[in-house]
């Protein structure tokens, strides 16, 4: 069954705050391979201007991965997450995510589609500071697969 098409423009809560620590940023950056030294290194961040220790562009995916789930969780909304597969994901930086931030994330439903009897879904994350400072936004796509006939 296509999801209902009326909830396109649905704004859910703000997450909870989520404290961006040092640590966290040095274990992702280790896990996706990256060894820039601004990500776990302070001085080398403050010698390229930032205050602290940056992350990696996709660290953000975690949280705005997370509050989708209050989109995914809606009841009313209708979504079968047990054939939903992530099918994009984009960043659009304001600023990097500095360890110290305290951030929440807005999720909003901006478009649903039907293509092929799979049902396709488009999320935007817009991540704050705890000043209520734009950080990132992000968008995450997730396909929910038609179920299969027969």
């Amino acid at each position: 069954m296509a999801l209902d098409q009326s909830f396109v423009g649905r704004t859910y809560p703000p997450t909870a705050p989520y404290e961006v620590g040092r640590e966290k940023i040095r274990e992702f950056a280790e896990a996706v391979g990256d060894a820039n030294p601004a990500y776990t290194d302070p001085d080398a961040a403050k010698q390229l201007g930032h205050s602290d220790v940056i992350a990696p562009p996709t660290f953000v995916f975690a949280i705005t991965f997370k509050a989708a789930g209050q989109v995914v969780a809606d009841p009313q909304l209708g979504l079968d997450y047990s054939r939903v597969v992530h099918g994009d994901q984009k960043f659009a930086y304001t600023r990097p995510v500095r360890a110290g931030d305290r951030l929440t994330v807005t999720s909003t439903i901006e478009a649903i589609k039907s293509l092929a009897g799979n049902d396709i879904l488009d999320i935007r994350g817009e991540v704050h500071d705890e000043a209520g400072e734009h950080v990132v936004t992000a968008w995450t796509k997730l396909v929910a697969r038609g179920a299969e006939e027969g």
